[in-house]
This record gives C-alpha cells, structure tokens and sequence, in this order.
C-alpha cells in the first residue's frame, strides 16, 4: 500500500495505490497523518490505483470524514473501481462520502 499526498487548489489529494487491507491500514493511519492535521480543506482521495478495501480502510476512511466534518472540511473521493463501489455500496458509505467518476 502506497499513499502518496499532495497540495492542489487549496486543498489535499491523497493517491491511494494498492491493497488497504488489514495490514496496511495500520501503515496507512500514520501516512494520513498530514490529512487529519488539515482537515479544515478539501481533502480528495483519488482511488484510481486502489485495488481492494478491507473493513480497516473503510474505517481508516471513515474517521478522515469524520475529522473534516468536525473542522469544516470536506472528503471527496474519486476514481474507485467497481469492486470498491460495490463495497461502498453495501456498507451504505456510497451515501456518506461525496464520490465522484464512480
């Protein structure tokens, strides 16, 4: 799993790229930490190169939304993949997050 962010209008794009399963995530909460730390901006996670999601991301995801809810931020996410849609899906977190090009 790879997370790389970057600044973009104003705001952060967090490219996801691999596996965000159990494993990962616990790398992963630390590599969001410049994210969390900036939860007032448009934070974007740009989920073209992410290949599966485990209940860990989903909930590494969840607390980033729940960040930028808090300080007047907002979490886009764009470019997920069917699988990863379907999963958004059934876990009703199509409904809570913005997703765009899905």
């Amino acid at each position: 799993m790879k997370i790389e962010i970057n600044e973009k209008d104003g705001g952060l794009v967090a490219t996801f790229e691999g596996r965000l399963d159990t494993p990962a995530s616990v790398k992963a909460q630390q590599d969001i930490a410049p994210l969390l730390e900036n939860a007032e901006k448009q934070i974007t996670l740009d989920c073209t190169k992410l290949e599966y999601i485990s209940s860990s991301g989903l909930r590494l995801f969840l607390t980033l939304r729940k960040e930028t809810a808090a300080k007047g931020g907002k979490v886009v996410i764009q470019n997920i993949n069917d699988e990863i849609k379907k999963v958004f899906m059934m876990t009703g977190f199509f409904n809570l997050f913005e997703i765009k090009n899905a």
